[in-house]
């Protein structure tokens, strides 16, 4: 790690899954219970916005009931400590980075405690349910916020940042990420081109496997402490 300065870090649902988060879509194709496309595209918005705006609350109640596990905690020390530059990428729309104690974290699908303002086009900080159409509170309209969650079809968030990270990265990490969906998928591609060292840690190997030069295979819980741990020491 001597000529390791710039890391970047992708997490994906595999990470939260050991905290009890439900990954975003199960071996049966749905999504707690939901087919995807009936609660994360924003057709399946406008043609039912009170089944969406009550699959969201419930994600977000549920946020009450975990607590940031191992992998998280690891990640926040490495955050901490770490004296190069890092950015945690996630896909996860959970906060459990963040409770972990991580503070150089991108949330580039959104995230539940978040609200979208369809009318100012503001984000704001949200806790509460959406399906009673409150009122925004930086301009008044009631009725037109919306979950902050990039859904299939809608750009991810903050992508010039990340491509910036990349492009100086000389480490890339995949964790908990399956390497299917995109543009996620291609980072490893990204830096790998650009000649950074790739590392992923995953259950099972990802559908990008061949690009990482090593992977970990295991519980997240496991191999993400001891790996900061090789890192630190």
């Amino acid at each position: 790690m001597r000529d390791i300065r710039n890391i970047v870090i992708l997490t994906g649902a595999g990470i939260s899954a050991e905290s009890g988060v439900a990954t975003f879509r199960g071996p049966d194709g749905l999504w707690e219970g939901h087919r995807v496309e009936d609660v994360a595209t924003p057709e399946a918005f406008a043609r039912d916005p009170a089944l969406v705006q009550a699959f969201y609350d419930a994600r977000r109640a549920k946020l009450g009931t975990v607590e940031p596990n191992a992998a998280h905690k690891a990640l926040a020390r490495l955050d901490a400590e770490w004296p190069g530059e890092l950015l945690i990428v996630t896909q996860n729309v959970d906060d459990l980075h963040e409770r972990a104690g991580a503070r150089r974290v991108l949330h580039m699908h959104g995230e539940l405690k978040s609200a979208w303002c369809l009318a100012c086009d503001g984000r704001i900080a949200w806790e509460q349910t959406l399906a009673d159409g409150p009122s925004c509170v930086a301009c008044g309209e009631s009725g037109l916020l919306r979950p902050d969650i990039v859904w299939f079809g809608e750009m991810p968030y903050r992508m010039d940042e990340i491509d910036a990270a990349l492009r100086e990265a000389d480490l890339f990490v995949s964790i908990g990420t399956s390497g299917a969906v995109y543009p996620a998928a291609g980072f490893v591609q990204t830096v790998r081109y650009l000649g950074a060292r790739t590392l992923e840690m995953n259950l099972e190997p990802s559908q990008g496997s061949l690009f990482f030069d090593e992977s970990r295979i295991g519980r997240a819980g496991d191999l993400v402490p001891a790996w900061v741990e090789e890192v630190l020491s």
